[in-house]
């Protein structure tokens, strides 16, 4: 075999070489169903997509809104496109870098001497460079114009491996920006749902403030007449008092809710699209399915980053092995010479020259210290990947362990409700035609304030329970529909 020929094949067949390890996917260390336990699995659905799950209209063209507008998630898209220059960056080792130059030099060959020699001349010297004092010499130029080339030989897969961490790191900030726009869609159902409950708290304190009112004026009129004690009076100012405390403190939260929204939103949002109640978005998030396999945790985003970050990691434990092993460039240039400016391009001119390297590092500690480094940072890869699976699984576990009970909860709590309301307007009544002592009214007053905060609250519950499990199954694998007309210009992600 022609030997050219033959070391041209044994290049061809060292450039598939890689020394980096094979990866294959960790199994999860969590349990292969989730709870509850016993429950029949059902398939994943293809998408969870936040407008199947959230059926409020208002609050719809504000995620839409928050996914076009919201600071985070352009910074998060900002940081995809950063790592996608950098694997542009990477992967341009693979390739020969080449370069052009022209320029001109000129160099002083001249060579002169002098001699003095004062037996033939008398002392004297000739100043017009004749005789044995002549000097004589000159300029040369030399024109050039080449084009210059240097390539890497990844003979061992050293920069496809490094190639290969780019790249991952750059699929682990795309599932970071969609970790983020997930978190940005629950973050504005949550504040929208809690704007909602204190707007119904707020109502409720109103309503308390009011009747507390009219029971002081009641008890104010009793105590004239001679009826009621100073004491019933100062027992009702209770109510009242802390109605109006509870009412002031509200109006700070919906406001408080209201800036919270608007800064997820990332613009200013219409009064319109605000919730009235919690009640009003009874019947508007809609429920997603429950026994599902345990592997639909691997579409999380956080679970998709941490993955990613573990093939990154692998891939660089092949590039500091192949670090040890010789590295081999070539570098060549081709152009033309002249010392004639006119004749630089002439065929005559032409000038080339090919200079392979081989470079073996002999004695480097650092290499094997870099190498132990790596094997470490996969290690921790390994560990946070597992770490996320399972962080994953218990938010999901979680999620629908506080659904299986919100329902009864629910139900309890609007059951004493209506009991507290039913018990304060015959408390009431009876108050008023002396019957019973104003102790007895006092706690129907608070027992009544007390069961709708908790009505209010235990609804909110229920709505975020909803929502947390939405998020923790990942939402939507996929991006979602891009909101339409002039919000759709303006989304970037």
């Amino acid at each position: 075999m022609n030997p050219r020929l033959f070391s041209t094949v044994a290049l061809l067949a060292l450039a598939g070489c890689s020394f980096e390890p094979a990866y294959h996917r960790p199994a999860p260390a969590i349990p292969t169903a989730l709870p509850p336990a016993g429950q029949p699995a059902e398939a994943a659905p293809a998408t969870l997509n936040y407008r199947e799950i959230f059926l409020d209209p208002n609050l719809v063209r504000l995620i839409d809104q928050a996914l076009a507008y919201n600071q985070d998630l352009k910074a998060a898209y900002a940081n995809i496109l950063a790592a996608r220059a950098l694997v542009g960056v990477q992967q341009s080792d693979l390739l020969p870098q080449i370069g052009g130059v022209a320029s001109d030099s000129t160099g002083d060959s001249s060579n002169r001497t002098r001699s003095n020699n004062n037996s033939n001349n008398g002392g004297t010297s000739n100043s017009n460079g004749g005789g044995n004092g002549a000097s004589s010499g000159g300029r040369r130029t030399t024109y050039t114009a080449q084009l210059a080339a240097s390539w890497e030989l990844d003979l061992f897969g050293r920069v496809r491996s490094l190639s290969n961490a780019a790249l991952n790191e750059f699929y682990a900030s795309e599932a970071a920006q969609r970790g983020t726009r997930l978190s940005i869609v629950a973050g504005v159902a949550n504040t929208y749902l809690k704007l909602a409950t204190d707007r119904s708290l707020l109502a409720v304190a109103t309503e308390t403030r009011s009747s507390a009112s009219k029971s002081v004026d009641l008890t104010r009129a009793l105590l004239k007449g001679g009826v009621a004690p100073r004491t019933d009076l100062r027992r009702a100012e209770t109510i009242l008092v802390q109605a109006e405390a509870d009412q002031a403190a509200l109006e700070s939260a919906v406001e408080q809710d209201r800036n919270a929204l608007q800064l997820l939103v990332g613009t200013p949002i219409d009064t319109a699209l605000l919730p009235a109640s919690i009640q009003s978005v009874d019947g508007l998030l809609a429920d997603v399915p429950a026994g599902l396999d345990s592997s639909v945790l691997l579409r999380r985003p956080d679970v998709n980053q941490a993955e990613y970050r573990l093939r990154a990691s692998n891939a660089r434990i092949g590039a500091a092995r192949a670090a040890f092993l010789p590295q081999i460039s070539l570098t060549a240039f081709a152009g033309f010479a002249s010392s004639a400016l006119s004749n630089l391009f002439q065929s005559d001119a032409v000038a080339w020259n090919v200079t392979p390297r081989v470079d073996q590092a002999i004695f480097a500690p650092g290499a094997f210290a870099n190498a132990r480094y790596v094997r470490a940072q996969r290690d921790l890869a390994l560990a946070n990947y597992q770490k996320a699976i399972q962080t994953a699984f218990r938010d999901v576990a979680d999620a629908l362990a506080r659904r299986s009970t919100i329902d009864r909860q629910l139900k309890a709590t609007t059951r004493l409700d209506a009991a507290a309301r039913d018990s304060l307007m015959l408390s009431t009544a009876r108050y008023r035609e002396g019957i019973d002592p104003y102790l007895s009214l006092l706690d129907a007053q608070r027992t009544a304030y007390s069961a709708a905060r908790t009505l209010a609250a235990t609804r909110l519950i229920k709505a975020q329970n909803l929502v947390a499990l939405y998020q923790s199954l990942g939402g939507d694998p996929l991006v979602d529909v891009p909101p339409t007309g002039k919000d759709r210009a303006r989304t970037q992600p």
